[in-house]
């Protein structure tokens, strides 16, 4: 220690370093951002509490100031994952519509199959988070919040009833057929995704997964 004249206080001590792995403030997100992380890795079995804070660089007690128990982390995971699902979805419905022109209906048209087509791009590219997306606790079957949105603040199947109501408005879906024609869409988009990651046809390439979600896509809109 350097010496003092009589009456100088000693030089305070350095501040201690930062956390490099969040903000001051921001635990909350880092902790999904290290839970979105296992989920892309495992699915949502491989979320658990003391990975996710070791990760953050947190003690474990730490997380409980934000999640109750492990069951809050995984929902909590399970609705940000259900927002980059909006979010690729997003991003297809822009490119779709962009390329379909200026006529209503082909607009129309084109977001809707963009819809299904986004859905299925994330469940073959982000196996992990797909399954975690829809890992849902029995109490939580239709807990929704802003969290599971795009940036336009829809979820995907917000998203799939905007585009089966701009069928309608243009005319290429008659209106008495609007009712529950998203359970019957998503159900038939869903149940490909999950035979492409889980199921028989797991093994088919990008190419093939993409040819069949396109002629799956257009079996659903000719019977809807």
């Amino acid at each position: 220690m350097p010496p003092t004249t009589p009456g100088s206080e000693p030089p305070a001590p350095p501040p201690p370093p930062k956390r490099s792995t969040y903000r001051h403030g921001n635990l909350r997100n880092a902790l999904l951002d290290a839970a979105l992380e296992l989920a892309r890795e495992g699915g949502p079995d491989a979320v658990s509490l003391r990975e996710v804070t070791r990760r953050a660089g947190v003690s474990p007690n730490a997380a409980y100031r934000h999640f109750a128990d492990r069951a809050a982390l995984v929902h909590g995971v399970s609705q940000a994952a259900m927002a980059r699902v909006a979010l690729t979805m997003e991003e297809e419905i822009d490119r779709l519509v962009a390329e379909a022109g200026d006529d209503p209906a082909a607009r129309a048209r084109a977001r809707f199959r963009a819809v299904g087509t986004g859905y299925l791009r994330f469940a073959v590219t982000e196996p992990g988070l797909f399954r975690t997306a829809f890992h849902v606790p029995a109490d939580m079957a239709y807990a929704t919040d802003t969290t599971a949105a795009g940036t336009g603040g829809l979820t995907p199947f917000e998203l799939l009833g905007a585009a089966l109501d701009g069928l309608v408005e243009t005319g290429r879906l008659p209106a008495e057929r609007r009712a529950g024609a998203e359970f019957l869409a998503w159900s038939a988009v869903h149940g490909l995704a999950v035979l492409m990651i889980d199921g028989p046809l797991r093994g088919v390439t990008e190419a093939q997964a993409h040819e069949a979600g396109q002629d799956l896509i257009g079996m659903v809109e000719r019977g809807l």
